[in-house]
Parts: structure tokens; C-alpha cells; sequence
């Protein structure tokens, strides 16, 4: 149930965490048009693990916005920013996300001193799971981005790698995570992309 609407607009607090609802969208517009142009190039390792990312920060974005609305705060889903989808090789779109996850983290970070700084505590609290995410998000995304420029143009050793590594968040919303509007989404199948279904079907119509 949502707490009584005394202030519509909030403070300056909720005006920003409004606005990362903005960021948050954006953020997981850029993985999914990422994770496109890996399906495109017949890479669905890569392109599973930017699905499986995009969805999460569609995931983040809709928590901020039940945060809101729980302690009576207009709120409207917003468009996003422009995003890239042409690359001139893999390493590009994952030090792009990289990039991104670290503009996250500064995001949030400030988020949580304006919290901090207004003595909103529930906002604060609120934005602890968020700061222990994108730990984890971050480090997800550089452990990654090592992995490419390891491999260089040996794309089918990343591929096997990938293959191998066990994708957090698919199962459910971690322990502690915030409600989600409209319910947690998650894939039930994160290595399961076109590709992987013609190789399914095409070793079946061999067997």
C-alpha cells in the first residue's frame, strides 16, 4: 500500500531518482541493442549474456519506480536516449557497457549522498541493494571485457568460455532485491537465442 501523497513531486532526492529511472532505461536499451548486434554476427554467447544484462536494468528501472510510488511519488516511465548499435568489433559494444556500468556506480553513488544528505533513511536503505548490484554488475563487465582482449580474434574460444560461465539473475530476483512494478522478468533459458535453437533443430534432423 502506498504511504499517503503529501508531496507529489518530492524532494530533490526523489527528482533525481526519477531521473534515474531515465538512466536505467537507457542503460538497458544500450545492452539489448548490444546484445542484437552479437545475435546478428552469430555470436550467442555474447549476445545471451547482453540479453540476460538488458533485462536486469529493465529489472532496476521498474524498482525505483515501485520504490515511488510505495512512499507517494508521481512517477512516469520517460523515454531513453539515443543508443549505439553499429560496432567495429566486439570489443567495442563491451567496453561501451563498461563504460556504462561505471557511470552507473557514479550515479548511484551520488544518489545515495543526496539521500544521505537530506536524512531521507528509507531512500538510503532503499539504494543500498542498487550500490551492492552494481558491485556486482561492474565487475561482471570487466571480468568480461579481460576476457575479449584476451581472446583477440579467436572469437570461438570466447564463445566456449561463455559457454561455460554461469549467468547470475536468471533464476529470480536475488535475495534483498527491491519490489519489482509489474513483477520480476527473467529468461528462463539465457544461452537459448536463435542460434541455439537451429543448432538444436539441425543436430535432430540429423540424428
Amino acid at each position: 500500500m502506498a504511504l499517503t501523497r503529501e508531496k507529489a513531486g518530492g524532494g530533490r532526492f526523489h527528482k533525481l531518482l526519477r531521473d534515474q529511472v531515465r538512466n536505467e532505461f537507457t542503460s538497458a536499451q544500450q545492452l539489448l541493442a548490444i546484445a542484437v548486434w552479437f545475435d546478428a554476427g552469430d555470436l550467442p554467447r555474447l549476445a545471451s549474456r547482453f540479453y540476460s544484462e538488458a533485462l536486469g536494468g529493465r529489472n532496476r528501472a521498474l524498482m525505483i519506480v515501485a520504490y515511488l510510488r510505495d512512499v507517494g511519488v508521481d512517477v512516469g516511465i520517460p523515454g531513453v536516449d539515443n543508443v549505439h548499435n553499429d560496432f567495429g568489433s566486439v570489443r567495442e559494444p563491451v567496453a561501451l557497457a563498461l563504460e556504462q556500468e561505471r557511470a552507473s556506480t557514479a550515479e548511484l553513488s551520488a544518489l545515495a549522498k543526496v539521500a544521505r544528505d537530506e536524512g531521507d533513511r528509507l531512500g538510503e536503505q532503499f539504494l543500498q541493494w542498487f550500490l551492492a548490484d552494481q558491485v556486482a554488475r561492474s565487475a561482471r563487465m570487466s571480468s568480461l571485457n579481460h576476457v575479449v582482449h584476451r581472446a583477440g580474434d579467436n572469437l570461438f574460444d570466447l564463445e566456449r568460455f561463455l559457454a561455460n560461465e554461469h549467468l547470475h539473475g536468471d533464476d529470480g530476483p536475488p535475495d534483498g532485491a527491491p519490489r519489482v512494478a509489474g513483477g520480476w522478468v527473467h529468461r528462463h533459458h539465457p544461452h537459448r537465442t536463435r542460434h541455439a535453437h537451429l543448432a538444436e533443430a539441425h543436430h535432430g534432423d540429423g540424428a
